[in-house]
């Protein structure tokens, strides 16, 4: 055929084209449409064409459609408007079009997808159920296909082995913590780790292996069991809202897990609920939940089952932060974008954790993406944010670092209250977290932090503090059965207070902790039902309790720096998690702890058989570098048990007892960046507690709400109160101005929770004790005549109220409202004359409260457009705390005014405070 021939065929054809199409019902469209309603396009294409399109209206909600085409077949079209976005589409022999985000869904099984092996009628079970009608469910490709796990045999060998794997995002490929991932017949089941690895072990054969997680898609696998194998899941994200999965994915584990007092949050739980200046805050979070309680407005110290704030032990990425907060408490140290998750311990504390008495705060970073480089941050009224994140290398490693920062004095002088109007604040911090997967059984982890923390306060006197840490986690597998992670780390926290404006007073004065950190932790799966855990740890404490020094060559202040202090901190632990039956499950831990303080110190000595006071020491012992000064140790017992009384109902007993080396010395009633860190010595000895807790779990509507009763009483020893009048600042003889005490602490907690659909949210309601009493009752510097009296924190009720409203995918609003009784105060009551000189008479310690608080909080999220292509995908935060405007007095002074003493009650947010916050993600 000549060219002339071939060109004139091929005009031919394409003049021909539209009209041989129509004739085999393929109809062209054409469309002029400039950001068009999705529902809108639907509709012009169903118009004009034979197709007929399925899709999900709220997902879709506010996606719009910008289209200019002439005489386009609707295939065509299709591809056009989805290409290379995170929508898909498929098309069946009926002219059905299937529109779905995230997962690419088929029409017709692949070929091969049976197993040759297997008889036509073994191979049909698999989809003859109820459940999967090929007209109704259209299975994905990873869905439908059989993997076959092991080395494959002509011959099933009768007997159970193993699957593992690692379950990942599949956008971003950052590990899928504690998804269920289980076979239905029989039931058998795990949760994935720390690193979304999972390890099941189950009867060889056919089998349809499921995986569900909170706020991700539901998922299956068709697998062939020969031998022990792999196979690694991704999973996607559940930005369609499918009641059936949020619902099951894991919220039972609050009826059949041994855990009591256990919260996890989630950043999208975070992000619910209005903060003060706008900002997703984690440990005003934490608050909200029964049972947590802080001293004042503006603290994020945790007062947890009537600890003090020093009693919970706080880490990010199992690195110790010791000052969790920044601007006066009012935002937490922990950065919301690089965030993971956090989860608290407040009942049973598993024995890996250790040194403190209250609670466990495990706060998780992010891994970065390991696909593509994302950019995300926030724009408020007085901090700002920007989180990057990336691959290193693709699918191996990755990087996130994000940092913060602050220009809030603006809003700081705007208040009323004369003691913060004229006063300047600022902070930042940096996140950095590098994750690498060396192999299949190995992952490093690298986390560095650092925060930064400035303000002066009405007059010349200007304070800073830092936290810093670094961390490196290996996690190794040994083999599908045996894991294990070996943590290093390093956490440091410094203040320094520095006074300037008068020449001849111009002093600072500083402290530092440094701790130095290594542990090993080990588990392994003997069976399903029967896991062990155990380990081994040490830190290394160095403190510089104070130094006092003269700034300049004008001032008259004499240098003084106190001894340092370093103590050595060892523990082993070992753990049985063991399902006796499907009703009764056991944990039985069982952690020693050895501390010892160390030289070189200089002891002070006193007078034997009287009080330890300032007028009794009569020498000092002086200890060589090194040298073992004094040595505490003993066994803590962690038990748990659970017994199912019915399917969705459940009875939890727990007794944990716990040590503590390390206290925190303040006078104050909140965390103050000058709050000092002292180690357990000869004279202050470690605090000790035991804690019972009982509590019955339901689950109510199909596992739709989540209802907890929790009872719990607590015993305290060696619990640090302080003489009137001492100061434990640059004190020599610290030991002579702390009050050893017993303290008992009881409640019951109540919470209701529905955390899944349109409206969301908990309620609750804790009532709760917190009682001191010194130990020697007849010492003249026992408080209330040696007889019980309240705690600083001690606040009998409290009520919380989370609510939370989605209208659409882009429009949420949401509600809190809290109560609590107002805290202790120990006034004035009386004045009397001695030798001529007029003194105060003040009432038993803290015999009176301050007033009742209560504060209403309402915030707006408004989600941007979801169009297919655009550059960046933003939301807006409008939110109004304090909507009611109440006063709440945070705490009550008294000022002595021409021989008259007067009480002020100090209010911090008086009025309602309302901010916008812009959120961006690249």
């Amino acid at each position: 055929m000549s060219k002339k021939h071939l060109l004139l065929t091929l005009l031919l054809i394409g003049a021909f084209l539209p009209a041989w199409s129509q004739q085999t019902g393929e109809r062209s469209v054409t469309m002029e449409l400039d950001s068009v309603r999705f529902s809108a396009f639907v509709k012009l294409v169903e118009a004009q064409s034979d197709y007929i399109i399925y899709y999900d209206e709220q997902a879709f909600d506010g996606l719009t459609i910008d289209l200019h085409i002439k005489d386009v077949t609707v295939p065509e079209v299709m591809e056009q408007v989805f290409k290379g976005s995170e929508f898909s589409y498929a098309i069946d022999s009926q002219k059905r079009i299937f529109i779905t985000q995230g997962t690419r869904i088929i029409t017709q099984l692949q070929t091969g997808i049976f197993d040759p092996s297997l008889t036509s009628r073994q191979n049909m079970e698999v989809y003859e159920s109820p459940e999967q009608d090929a007209k109704e469910k259209l299975l994905s490709t990873a869905e439908s296909k059989l993997h076959e796990i092991g080395v494959k045999k002509y011959k099933i060998t009768p007997g159970q082995s193993s699957i593992s794997g690692y379950v990942r995002n599949a956008v971003n490929g950052e590990p899928v913590i504690g998804a269920a991932v289980f076979i239905e017949k029989p039931s058998i089941g795990v949760s994935t780790d720390a690193l979304g690895f999972y390890n099941l072990t189950i009867p060889r054969g056919r089998h349809v292996l499921k995986v569900k997680s909170f706020g991700m898609r539901e998922t299956q696998r068709q697998v062939m069991l020969y031998t022990d194998g792999k196979l690694d899941i991704e999973m996607r994200e559940s930005v369609i809202a499918l009641k059936e999965v949020k619902v099951k994915a894991g919220v039972d584990k609050n009826v059949v897990g041994t855990q009591m007092g256990q919260v996890k949050l989630t950043i999208k739980d975070l992000k619910q609920i209005p903060t003060v200046f706008g900002e997703s805050d984690l440990l005003r979070s934490v608050l909200t939940l029964p049972g947590i309680k802080s001293v004042g407005e503006n603290s994020t110290g945790l007062n947890v089952r009537g600890g003090s704030t020093d009693q919970n032990l706080i880490q990010f990425n199992e690195a110790v932060i010791y000052n969790p907060s920044h601007l006066f408490g009012f935002f937490s140290a922990f950065n919301p974008d690089v965030v993971r998750d956090v989860e608290l311990f407040k009942s049973t504390i598993p024995s890996k954790f250790g040194g403190r008495l209250s609670s466990v705060l495990d706060v998780n970073g992010r891994d970065g993406n390991k696909k593509k480089f994302v950019a995300s941050g926030g724009i408020g009224l007085v901090t700002g944010r920007l989180t990057l994140e990336g691959p290193i290398i693709k699918e191996k490693t990755s990087f996130i670092l994000g940092g913060r920062s602050t220009y809030s004095n603006w809003v700081i002088r705007a208040l009323d209250n004369p003691a913060y109007n004229q006063s300047s604040a600022n902070f930042y911090d940096v996140n950095l977290q590098v994750t690498h997967e060396v192999n299949e059984k190995n992952a490093l982890i690298l986390t560095a932090y650092q925060s930064s923390d400035r303000f002066r306060l009405y007059g010349d006197t200007t304070y800073s503090y830092q936290n810093q840490l670094a961390a490196l986690k290996w996690k190794h597998t040994f083999s599908p059965k045996l894991y294990s992670e070996f943590t290093a780390s390093h956490s440091k926290y410094q203040y320094q207070m520095r006074a300037a404006g008068l020449p001849l007073n111009s002093f600072n004065l500083k402290f530092d902790i440094n701790q130095s950190n290594f542990k090993a932790d080990f588990s392994y799966q003997l069976s399903p039902k029967h896991t062990i855990d155990a380990g081994v740890s040490s830190i290394y404490y160095q403190l510089h309790p104070g130094s006092f020094q003269p700034v300049g060559t004008e001032s008259l202040i004499i240098p003084d720096e106190l001894q340092a202090e370093q103590a050595l901190e060892s523990a082993l632990y070992i753990e049985d998690k063991f399902e006796v039956s499907p009703k009764l499950a056991i944990t039985a831990g069982l952690r020693f702890s050895m501390f010892n303080y160390l030289g070189p110190r200089s002891v002070n000595t006193y007078v034997p058989g009287l009080p330890i006071d300032y007028l009794y020491q009569d020498g000092v012992i002086d200890y060589a570098k090194g040298k073992n000064i004094k040595t505490y140790s003993g066994p803590e017992i962690r038990l748990s048990a659970r017994y199912s009384l019915l399917d969705n109902l459940s009875l939890k007993v727990s007794y944990n007892t716990l040590r503590q080396y390390i206290h925190l010395l303040t006078n104050t009633m909140t965390v103050s960046p000058t709050d000092i860190w002292k180690l357990s010595d000869t004279y202050i000895k470690p605090q000790i507690g035991d804690q019972l807790s009982v509590g019955l779990y339901r689950n109510l509507s199909g596992n739709k709400i989540e209802v907890s009763l929790e009872g719990y009483y607590k015993n305290i020893n060696n619990f640090l109160d302080y003489k009137g009048g001492d100061s434990l600042i640059m004190n020599h003889n610290i030991e002579a101005a702390v009050i050893n005490t017993r303290a008992k602490a009881y409640g019951v907690e109540f919470l209701i929770k529905k955390p899944s659909g349109k409206f969301n949210g908990w309620l609750s309601y804790t009532y709760s004790r917190t009682l001191l009493r010194a130990i020697d009752r007849e010492s003249p510097d026992a408080p209330n005549e040696g007889n019980y009296y309240p705690s600083n924190y001690d606040k009998p009720h409290d009520f919380t109220a989370i609510t939370n409203y989605r209208f659409s995918h882009r429009f949420s609003l949401s509600l809190n409202f809290t109560y609590s009784t107002g805290r202790p105060y120990t006034p004035p009551v009386g004045k009397y004359i001695v030798d001529g000189s007029q003194r105060v008479y003040y009432a038993n310690r803290n015999e009176f409260r301050i007033p009742d608080y209560y504060r209403a909080d309402i915030s707006m999220n408004i989600e941007g457009n979801h169009k297919v292509r655009k550059l960046a995908h933003s939301s807006w935060s409008f939110s109004v705390y304090n909507v009611l405007g109440r006063k709440n007095p945070t705490s009550v002074y008294f000022q002595t005014n021409q021989g008259r003493v007067n009480g002020y009650q100090l209010s911090i947010f008086g009025q309602p405070i309302p901010t916008v916050t812009y959120n961006f993600r690249f």
